[in-house]
C-alpha cells in the first residue's frame, strides 16, 4: 500500500501562488510517477500534471503550462506543484496520485494511477 498525503492548499487571491506538496508513504516502486489531478463541483476530474520518478519527465495540462510548474524530492518520496498566477477558475480539491507503472501520455488519464490522496481544498478569489 502506498498513501499519499497531500498539503499546501488553502485560501489565495486571485493571481497569488500556492505550494503544494505530496509524500507518499508506505510501499515504493521502481518506475512509477506521481501526479496531481483537481476537481471542481459538477466538473470531471481533470489531470493537471504528472512527473516520473526515473527520469524526471513532466508532463502538464495545456491550460496549466506555464504557471504550474511539478518538481520531486527523491530524499523525500515528495511531489510538489507550484502554482503561480492562479485563477479563480483553478478552485477545485486537488488530488496527489501514484501510478505504478506509467510513463508517457497515459499519465493524464486518472486510470492509470493506483493510489489516491484524500486532496487538499484549493481556493481563489477574485
Amino acid at each position: 500500500q502506498v498513501q499519499p498525503v497531500e498539503s499546501g492548499g488553502g485560501l489565495v487571491q486571485a493571481g497569488g501562488s500556492l505550494r503544494l506538496s505530496c509524500a507518499a508513504s508506505g510501499r515504493t516502486f521502481s518506475n512509477y510517477a506521481m501526479g496531481w489531478f483537481r476537481q471542481a463541483p459538477e466538473k470531471e476530474r481533470e489531470f493537471v500534471a504528472a512527473i516520473t520518478w526515473s527520469d524526471g519527465n513532466t508532463y502538464y495540462a495545456d491550460s496549466m503550462k506555464g504557471r504550474f510548474t511539478i518538481s520531486r524530492d527523491a530524499a523525500k518520496n515528495t511531489v510538489h506543484l507550484q502554482m503561480n498566477s492562479l485563477k479563480p477558475e483553478d478552485t477545485a480539491v486537488y488530488h496527489c496520485a501514484v501510478s505504478r507503472f506509467g510513463g508517457g501520455s497515459g499519465l493524464r488519464l486518472p486510470e492509470k494511477y493506483d493510489y489516491w490522496g484524500q486532496g487538499t481544498q484549493v481556493t481563489v478569489s477574485s
